[in-house]
């Protein structure tokens, strides 16, 4: 059996290098949740504390920011299950005229910058004369974390075979029952990666939010907003290294997830 050949060593240190330009950033400013200064950072820090943990516990602005992103993370994760597994339904198993167009606007919000789809938004709701409240936040997060659902449920229908659900049509069962009984099993897993994913795209969404929040505030836009403060510093990085763990474990868990599926499925199609 032949062995893998190994990459060559200039495409090793490229790669090392966008890690480390990605992550060593982030790892600074987790080491300064931890600092014992308060305005001025210097590195490496005089010293280690868990105090601004204590200080941001206290904090009730911060609490009421973070429950309304966990909030509109759920309510905008809940949207985007079900109309994301309805577009991959109609767009994987069925055939028709615009099957491509409609393929492509489902992914589109996810290429765009957030800037564009926050501002094209804002003027949406603007002509219809809609207020900014929690549910526009909502709809404009839906928007993207669609395309994570849609993609991953699109994916796994491609790998499931019909004959399974012919069966189920010829042994009479109707729609709904071949669904909960044969179509529902085969894309779980997918669907609960796809909203891990969406959660944690819309938990960390600051530019949508922006543009259609009014005058709620979600915990990146806290964030944002405590950076002028640079006595709240120490504090700002605590809850930044809380929003990192919060939506690093829900992207593992889908990529652990999607990956053993996948393994399953080649195992058994073998």
């Amino acid at each position: 059996m032949r062995s893998e050949e190994r990459a060559p060593r200039w495409l090793v240190a490229a790669a090392l290098g966008v890690l480390a330009f990605l992550y060593v950033p982030m790892l600074v400013m987790m080491l300064y949740a931890f600092t014992t200064e308060e305005a001025t950072l210097s590195f490496p820090p005089p010293g280690l504390t868990l105090r601004w943990f204590g200080e941001a516990w206290g904090r009730t602005d911060l609490w009421r920011s973070l429950s309304l992103s966990l909030e509109v993370a759920a309510a905008a994760t809940a949207l985007a299950l079900v109309l994301g597994t309805l577009a991959a339904l109609a767009v994987a198993r069925r055939k028709f005229f615009g099957r491509e167009a409609i393929s492509l606007l489902v992914i589109l919000p996810i290429a765009l910058p957030g800037i564009v789809t926050g501002i094209a938004l804002r003027s949406a709701l603007s002509i219809l004369d809609l207020s900014f409240s929690f549910w526009t936040i909502v709809v404009g997060h839906a928007t993207f974390c669609i395309v994570t659902v849609y993609n991953n449920v699109a994916a796994r229908l491609r790998r499931t075979g019909r004959s399974q659900i012919e069966a189920s049509m010829d042994l009479g069962a109707d729609l709904f029952q071949t669904f909960r009984r044969v179509i529902l099993p085969a894309i779980a897993t997918a669907l609960l990666a796809g909203g891990m994913l969406a959660f944690s795209l819309s938990f960390d969404e600051v530019i949508v939010t922006t543009f259609t929040a009014g005058q709620q505030t979600t915990l990146p836009i806290w964030i944002v907003d405590q950076l002028t403060r640079p006595r709240d510093r120490p504090v700002t990085n605590v809850t930044a290294f809380f929003v990192i763990a919060v939506t690093t474990v829900p992207i593992l868990l889908a990529h652990s997830l999607s990956r053993e599926k996948e393994e399953t499925s080649d195992v058994m199609e073998r």
